[in-house]
């Protein structure tokens, strides 16, 4: 859709409220590619959660940095999986 718009010159948006660490950070790499011009409502970690399964996203005058790792950019910080996590479940390959 990204690529769509900005062929045909139309404003892309991208926004997020209550995602974890893993769709901020989804959302602000798609926030970062040039057809995404209009304003979007992504902020940091501490604005919905005391704790986030990453690392937080914080402001720096009122912009978040976009990850640069591999794929999204971040991972889950395993400590922080294990205090949040309230069940898991094991799910053999077929």
């Amino acid at each position: 859709m990204h690529d769509v718009a900005l062929a045909h010159g139309l404003p892309v948006w991208c926004g997020g409220m209550l995602e974890t660490g893993l769709g901020r950070a989804a959302n602000l790499a798609l926030a970062a590619l040039p057809g995404f011009t209009l304003p979007g409502d992504i902020s940091a970690t501490a604005r919905y959660y005391d704790q986030d399964v990453t690392a937080p996203f914080t402001l720096v005058e009122g912009e978040l940095a976009v990850p640069a790792g591999p794929g999204i950019g971040i991972a889950p910080e395993r400590s922080n999986l294990d205090g949040l996590t309230t069940a898991t479940e094991w799910i053999p390959a077929p």
